[in-house]
């Protein structure tokens, strides 16, 4: 099944001389994104791959000649999985300086690398979007209506939104996550990075997932993988940027009542979680639906925060007497407080908040209204 995705139409993002990059996770579509676009283009263009030893190669060279030489006569020049060319940002340099009227697209999965290489070589040359699993806003109106998108939620907070999966059904959608798990997520990590394995990895990985929406301790994360806070740090770092994971810091104004120093982290997709932990259940014979509730939302609200350009500071907060609001965005000189419950239950405002913050605004979001909060 083909889903309409947020950057379907490319040619508004586009400048000549200019590069951009569509970062995001494995598999969520950046390649299929890429080769709808070129279907319908005029431009005369040229398609690579990172994974290409020649492209690898030229581009990496940081010879002008022979990269002028290679992508001149073309108006659009695209490498899929950039990330895997040494030195690309100065490649890239080199072609959008050099080649007169020409456009550049690169496409790259893991942040850490690639942001590393393009960002200097390519200051005020580039445009940078982001390509996350599938979101609420691009599955309605365009494939389900409201409501058959409602009776859809609980196949979602299970299974989640990647585009092989969402477009499964049955034993199809746990191959396909496990799949991912297995052969696409810490393929950059490992490939990379010094890390000591795939199984460190998705051991703490697994810690986290049964913590998702606690605040997370390094040190103890470190003592049950066996590794010391500055690794698990590291690892954590590798993660978020490998758009596995998403950290959510405190928020305060007064470090006398309120917590700041521990993180809470989210998973980008709901399914990964559940794969990690190998748990499909279905929400009534579960415990953690809260945890996948908030997993949830999470996501989506960073996803519609990036696809409409929202400006905001996200937190949670917590007093040292137990008292919590979930989601807390600082945006336009205001506090927007959020709290997360799945079942339509009345809001119980936390009164600490309520004195330390009285123009904040705080909303409880449900399964019966969560269509407006995630766009």
């Amino acid at each position: 099944m083909m889903f309409p995705r947020k950057y379907q139409k490319l040619d508004k993002y586009l400048e000549a001389n200019k590069s951009l990059v569509i970062y995001g996770p494995r598999q969520v579509g950046k390649t299929t994104l890429i080769k709808s676009y070129l279907k319908q283009t005029n431009k005369r263009y040229k398609l690579d791959s990172g994974d290409n030893i020649r492209v690898r190669q030229i581009i990496g060279s940081e010879d002008f000649s022979k990269i002028v030489d290679y992508v001149g006569g073309y108006e659009l020049y695209v490498i899929d999985e950039a990330q895997r060319i040494p030195n690309v940002g100065l490649g890239l340099k080199i072609i959008v300086d050099q080649v007169p009227g020409i456009t550049v697209i690169v496409t790259g999965s893991s942040s850490f690398e690639l942001s590393g290489q393009v960002g200097e070589p390519l200051t005020g040359r580039k445009k940078a979007l982001t390509l996350f699993p599938i979101s609420q806003t691009e599955l309605t109106p365009a494939v389900y209506n409201k409501g058959e998108l409602k009776e859809k939620l609980p196949e979602i907070l299970i299974f989640g939104s990647y585009p092989a999966v969402i477009g499964a059904s049955g034993e199809k959608r746990k191959q396909r996550l496990e799949e991912i798990v297995d052969s696409y997520l810490l393929r950059d990590i490992l490939e990379l990075e010094k890390v000591k394995g795939s199984k460190v990895l998705l051991d703490l990985l697994r810690l986290v997932a049964f913590q998702v929406g606690s605040e997370v301790s390094l040190s103890e994360l470190g003592q049950q993988v066996g590794l010391d806070y500055k690794t698990v740090a590291r690892y954590l770092d590798l993660l978020e940027k490998s758009f596995v994971l998403f950290n959510l810091r405190g928020y305060s104004r007064n470090l006398r009542t309120e917590i700041t120093k521990k993180s809470k982290y989210y998973f980008w997709d709901n399914g990964i979680r559940n794969s990690i932990i190998a748990n499909y259940n279905d929400l009534e014979l579960r415990d953690d639906v809260g945890k996948l509730w908030e997993n949830f939302l999470v996501a989506e609200r960073l996803k519609i925060q990036e696809y409409q350009g929202i400006h905001a500071n996200n937190y949670f907060w917590r007093s040292w007497e137990g008292q919590e609001i979930d989601w807390i965005e600082e945006r336009e000189g205001k506090l927007f407080g959020y709290e997360f419950k799945y079942s339509a239950e009345k809001l119980r405002e936390p009164t600490g908040f309520r004195r330390a913050y009285q123009d904040a605004t705080v909303e409880i979001v449900n399964k019966e209204n969560y269509l407006e909060f995630v766009g």
